[in-house]
């Protein structure tokens, strides 16, 4: 589908692994020029190359790591090089720490909150200034269903994930004046089904062990964990959430602002 989006500029955060390249690739089909960060070089440039030939119109990958207070101005700087940012999806999240809540260290609640929400702030601040002055944009951000249920074991990352919809909603009713708009989508457990998709620093690769460190669960508990899908299988794939982002983007979705819109398999009935 021709969504519109040909030479648009787009700047897709975490756009190295699972849902975040699914996005990026998803933009990328539809001719936009393409800002990808993330942290993995090695990874980033697999991500141009796959956009390119995917027909983006342009595509380049600025290494960055958001929690540097620093970096929203260096991948802004690198984006107005193809032309005024258009569209922003800020897709960076993920785990810092799992558990129950009252077994939590407190030194790592900080970590949950500035990864998942604080990166999102600081990027979308910096973008923002120049869609207000040109009068149009389109924000989608990148929530979860653990924002909207609560996922066991992950406290702190679930009310983050909150925020970001909260923040999506209050930001599109400040920002319907200016022609720009905001929404947010929730996704359910996504996995890609290409081991090399996944960057380094994702919580996804072998070698970061975050899954494999995983505290033991009692059946009750998994049973709590995993939510019941009702479309034949367990997990998304990226490809199942970038073609909402990328309506959600384009001038189709034109009168569609401040919604938190589940990907969640039927999980949430």
């Amino acid at each position: 589908m021709d969504l519109g989006l040909k030479g648009k500029v787009a700047i897709v955060t975490a756009a190295t692994a699972n849902i975040g390249r699914g996005i990026a690739l998803e933009l990328a089909t539809e001719g936009a020029a393409l800002i990808g960060v993330g942290r993995d070089e090695e990874a980033g440039a697999r991500l141009v190359s796959d956009a390119k030939a995917r027909g983006a119109s342009d595509a380049v990958f600025v290494a960055a790591d958001l929690l540097d207070h620093g970096s929203p101005a260096k991948i802004l700087a690198a984006a107005e090089k193809l032309g005024p940012v258009d569209i922003l999806v800020n897709c960076l999240g993920g785990n810092v720490d799992q558990g129950l809540f009252v077994d939590s260290d407190p030194d790592k609640w900080f970590a949950d909150i500035d990864l998942n929400f604080g990166t999102l702030l600081r990027m979308t601040h910096a973008v923002l200034p120049g869609m207000v002055e040109r009068k149009g944009g389109a924000i989608v951000n990148v929530g979860s269903t653990a924002g909207l249920k609560g996922d066991y074991m992950l406290p702190v990352y679930s009310s983050m994930k909150g925020a970001v919809h909260s923040f999506s909603i209050i930001l599109a009713k400040e920002l319907g004046q200016h022609n720009i708009r905001v929404n947010a989508i929730a996704p359910y457990a996504t996995f890609g089904n290409d081991p090399g998709a996944y960057s380094t620093g994702s919580r996804f690769h072998p070698e970061n062990g975050f899954f494999a460190n995983m505290p033991e669960v009692s059946e009750d508990e998994q049973a709590i964990r995993q939510r019941r899908t009702f479309v034949g299988k367990p997990f998304a794939t990226p490809e199942e959430m970038s073609g909402m982002v990328a309506f959600l983007v384009s001038d189709r979705a034109s009168f569609i602002t401040g919604e938190v819109y589940p990907i969640s398999g039927g999980s949430l009935m």
